[in-house]
């Protein structure tokens, strides 16, 4: 896969904030314009968790994928089952990436 991902399986150039408030995850360690705005320490918790604790490339090497941190993460703007297809999408990405 040629385009950029996150570390939680988002396809960064699919984004409309990808190259305007947004350079990527692993470009900003984390620390992406919504997580500096609403996260108590500024950054992901998925990337906090993947990347920054265990020391993954992202989620992708987790046995855990999706956690809970998927499902509680979730954008106040989708709907539920928005984002439930979101986790899907994403999970069986990351799970290509293995």
């Amino acid at each position: 896969m040629n385009e950029p991902m996150s570390a939680c399986g988002l396809l960064c150039d699919r984004c409309s904030f990808y190259n305007t408030n947004c350079q990527g995850c692993y470009t900003v360690k984390g620390s992406t314009f919504w997580a500096r705005s609403i996260m108590p320490d500024k950054t992901c918790p998925l990337y906090r968790c993947s990347v920054t604790e265990r020391r993954y490339h992202g989620c992708s090497e987790c046995g855990e994928l999706p956690c809970k941190k998927f499902f509680d993460l979730k954008d106040p703007n989708i709907s539920d089952e928005e984002h439930r297809k979101s986790i899907e999408e994403r999970t069986t990405r990351l799970r290509k990436v293995q």
